[in-house]
């Protein structure tokens, strides 16, 4: 069957990485997506084990609809009782770009009835809307004339991994900080280090990858688990896949943060998690006056940028990072997130790669800064 992963824009290499060492056929990138062929066995492994996926959507039906009526009466076609029970719960989300269907939420409103009448002409009774826990979750995506129906396979986002009870003021998405983690090609060994942790979500998400711990380790909730063609058997074979590839990994995870309370919610979230209670310490710490515990290491950080997290001086405080950078990590790589461009540029170091990623709506850098030891400094000198 045909299957398609959501993702983040920027993120569309790692899930398509992802999706063929999974076993997808036919893996085709789009924008803030992934289409690929494979059975119900991998829809499932593909929720279970991506760390960059935020869905996994099927496709039922496909048609042409002119007008709102030509619409419910396509809906109608669909038998809707081989994917739900006159007693299930349902809701339906609208992705619209039409001259045409100018409300979404008309489009939702067309489908809601025909799927309504359809199971009160058949059954005499009805499923109803849930909109924070259905059984069964719809996608219609209407493309002026050209109208698609697709299940959700994830049910929730998939960034719910389950660990995050709670978070700071601005907490970064858990599939981006996976796909930054991702995107440094960290090789799992040297030291990790975020020294603006926050709630936890880079220390925990650098944790669960140097372990090789799938997301379905934490989250054991999916949408395709309350659907008719459920295969408990093939669940089960997953889940035990996954604890199989766990592995023994010492690396040292280090988080810190100088706001105690965040802090507090960073460790509570590690709990969560427990078998990373040997990799992550999270400890109380200004960056500022931070010095260097390893000869080398990975900082991976989000620090604040003013439209998220208000500081004085968006500038001021980036030429302050860059200078303490310069001075203390030689003999670092850091990767740096922000939205903050202009100040991003008052770091003051040249970077070694920009890659434009996004915070959910919200367009941002990633940039990677290669902090040279004294033999790179000499060598420049005598040049």
């Amino acid at each position: 069957m045909k299957l398609i992963a959501r993702t983040f824009a920027g993120l569309e290499e790692l899930l398509e990485k992802e999706i063929t060492q999974l076993g997808g056929e036919k893996v085709k990138t789009h924008k803030r997506a992934v289409s690929f062929l494979g059975d119900q066995r991998l829809m499932y492994k593909v929720n279970m084990f991506s760390r960059v996926a935020l869905d996994v959507l099927t496709p039922i039906a496909k048609f042409e609809a002119k007008n709102p009526e030509h619409l419910y009466k396509e809906i109608m076609k669909i038998k809707w009782d081989k994917y739900m029970s006159a007693d299930a719960t349902f809701f339906i989300s609208t992705i619209v770009y039409s001259s045409v269907f100018t409300h979404s939420q008309f489009v939702a409103l067309k489908t809601k009835d025909a799927i309504v009448d359809q199971f009160r002409e058949e059954f005499d009774r009805r499923p109803d809307i849930d909109k924070s826990r259905p059984d069964l979750r719809i996608t219609i995506r209407v493309n002026e004339t050209k109208c698609e129906v697709l299940l959700n396979s994830s049910g929730a986002p998939l960034f719910k991994r389950g660990y995050r009870t709670k978070t700071g003021k601005a907490p970064l998405n858990e599939i981006l900080a996976a796909g930054i983690i991702l995107k440094t090609n960290w090789d799992k060994k040297t030291p990790f280090i975020d020294p603006m942790c926050g709630s936890g979500t880079i220390p925990i998400e650098a944790g669960m990858i140097a372990r090789n711990i799938a997301p379905c380790l934490i989250r054991k909730d999916y949408g395709f688990q309350k659907w008719k063609d459920y295969d408990r058997r093939a669940f089960e074979d997953l889940m035990k896949e996954a604890e199989d590839q766990v592995v023994e990994n010492r690396v040292v995870i280090k988080g810190f943060d100088q706001d105690l309370y965040v802090l507090g919610l960073a460790k509570r979230n590690l709990k969560n998690v427990p078998r990373l209670a040997g990799n992550i310490t999270l400890e109380k710490a200004d960056f500022f006056q931070s010095d260097k515990i390893f000869d080398k290491g990975i900082l991976v950080f989000n620090p604040p940028y003013d439209r998220r997290i208000a500081i004085y001086d968006a500038d001021e405080y980036y030429s302050k990072i860059g200078t303490h950078l310069k001075h203390t990590f030689d003999g670092y790589h850091a990767w740096i997130l922000s939205g903050n461009w202009m100040a991003l540029k008052h770091v003051g170091l040249k970077p070694t790669e920009k890659i434009t990623l996004f915070n959910g709506a919200e367009e941002c850098k990633l940039m990677h800064y290669t902090l040279y030891q004294g033999s790179k400094k000499r060598k420049s000198n005598r040049n």
